[in-house]
Order: structure tokens, then sequence, then C-alpha cells
């Protein structure tokens, strides 16, 4: 989704930005506002500010975002940017955030990046561990989309051969994972190289609006179905994750469930909103929960 440029934003909403950050002097644009009708870092007469803005401050997407702003006074600064202020006008949400610097992440194996965003997954899950904030739970909406499932019901012909033949399994595995991702730590679960900015400082990360209770592992498993989408091998993505306190402590069996339900959800939305990487994410995760079935890291 393209970011409205600055000066086509109706004057009610440019005029309530500006009520907050003083005159907007010039904007950077940002190509990786992907759920936003407005994202830039705005330079103006009180400093800079990343906004970002939703057109429907009532639709889906909106609720996304003012959950995210809801939820932002708990994340501390080492894991992500404050929240300054936030406005409505002429149906706009608005939220104005902190400026992060740096660069997308680089999964890629041999990335000096790998060691930040370990670093940033041990504080985030440590920081967040047990937060008090409100947030729909992230077992429940495993539990509506019951991804392996509903692919059961009707096969999809392009579904992976390893699947077809183990569905019974799977869909075992995906109902432990529903019990065992339930938690009262606070989780991203949206961890990918858009959301996590780098630089000489470490790592930060962005966009919170998925944010659900979990188990924090979650997202330590989210991020090693990422890594292996980068290249990486299946025991080399593990072993990256052992630099990760809380995946340290999570039990094998654990490990395999998230596997296994991280690939259905993938699996899934490949076939009912099919996008251009989801493909290869979905086959990066396939292979994880392969590995954590057939090979030598199942465990129960």
């Amino acid at each position: 989704m393209a970011s409205c440029p600055w000066g086509q934003l109706p004057l009610a909403v440019r005029t309530a930005i500006e009520e907050a950050t003083g005159k907007v002097l010039h904007t950077e644009t940002s190509p990786a506002g992907r759920n936003s009708d407005f994202s830039a870092v705005l330079h103006s007469s009180g400093g800079r500010v990343f906004c970002k803005g939703i057109a429907g401050s009532q639709s889906k997407r909106g609720r996304m975002h003012r959950h995210e702003a809801d939820i932002n006074p708990w994340l501390p600064g080492a894991v992500a940017p404050a929240l300054r202020w936030r406005a409505e006008a002429d149906g706009w949400l608005l939220l104005g955030f902190d400026p992060v610097s740096g660069r997308h992440a680089d999964l890629t194996p041999g990335s000096p990046d790998l060691v930040a965003v370990a670093d940033v997954m041990t504080a985030l899950t440590d920081e967040l561990a047990h937060c008090p904030a409100e947030a729909p739970r992230l077992a429940e909406q495993w539990a509506r989309l019951a991804a392996w499932r509903r692919l059961a019901v009707d096969i999809p012909d392009e579904l992976d051969g390893w699947a077809k033949a183990r569905l019974d399994s799977l869909i075992d595995w995906e109902s432990r994972a529903i019990e065992l991702v339930d938690g009262d730590d606070l989780a991203h679960t949206d961890l990918h190289p858009l959301n996590i900015l780098v630089d000489d400082g470490g790592a930060k990360v962005v966009d919170w609006a998925w944010s659900r209770k979990a188990d924090a592992a979650v997202d330590v498993a989210f991020l090693i179905a990422r890594l292996i989408d980068a290249g990486h091998s299946v025991p080399a993505a593990e072993r990256w994750a052992e630099a990760v306190p809380v995946w340290r402590a999570t039990p094998p069996g654990t490990r395999t469930a998230f596997a296994v339900a991280i690939a259905g959800i993938w699996a899934f939305l490949q076939q009912e909103q099919p996008l251009a990487h989801r493909a290869a994410l979905t086959a990066a995760a396939c292979s994880w929960a392969r590995h954590r079935l057939d090979g030598t890291g199942s465990g129960d």
C-alpha cells in the first residue's frame, strides 16, 4: 500500500498533525508502511516525529492501530519507540512516535545484524514477561483459525506432499500448540525484517498492532521460520535461537508444536490470500516442521 503524500491528506488531518508537531516543513515517506494510509517521518518546527495514519479509524485496521497505541506505554524504550501523541480528524486515526534511525534488519546467513536481533529478542521477551497490558490472546486467535484442520477439510492441490501425508499428525500438534502458546507475556507476533530496525546502537522492534498475550517464545519461533526463509539451514536457524534465554528454556515438544502451527498458518494464508512472498515463507516453515517431526528435533 502506497502512503498518501502529505499534500494530499485532508486539510483537517494535516491541521490535527500540526497541532501536535508544529508546522511541518518537509516529510520523508516511509516505503514500509504497508498497513497505513499515511506513513512518514515529519520534519517540523517542533522537531522530527514518525507519523502513521489510517483513513478508517473505526475499521479493522483502525482498531489494530488503536490497540498499538493502547499497549505502547507498556513497551520499554530499549525495545520499541515511544508514542508521543494520537489524534483523530475527518475519520482518520493518527499516531506520532519517536523516530527510529536505522535500516531494516538483514537476516541472511553471516549478517552482522543477527547478534543485534538476538539481543533485542532477549530484551523483548524479558521486559514483556507477564505484562499487565490488555491484549487479545494468541491462543484464541489460533483456535479460531485452526489452519491445518481447515486445510484438511478441502485439501488444496498445491499443498506440500509431505503435509498431505501427515495431516492427522499436524492437526494433533496444532491442537497442542493452541494450548501451549497461551500465556501472559506480550508478544509481537509479526516479526520480520521490515519491523526490526538496526543501527550501530542495536535494534528496535516497531509496528505492534498485532501484539497478543502469549508465551513469549512464540516470537522466537516466528523468527526461526523467517531465518530459514532468508537462507539459513534449519539447524543453523535453531542454533541462532539458542542465544535467546526464553527459547533455551522452551521444551522440545513446545518448539515442535509452534513450528507445526506456524507452518499451518502460512500454508493456509498462502491458499486464502496468496501473495508473492508467501509461497517461500510457507516452504520455509514447512521445512522446519518437517525437521522437527521427521528429524532429530521433535521431542515430547
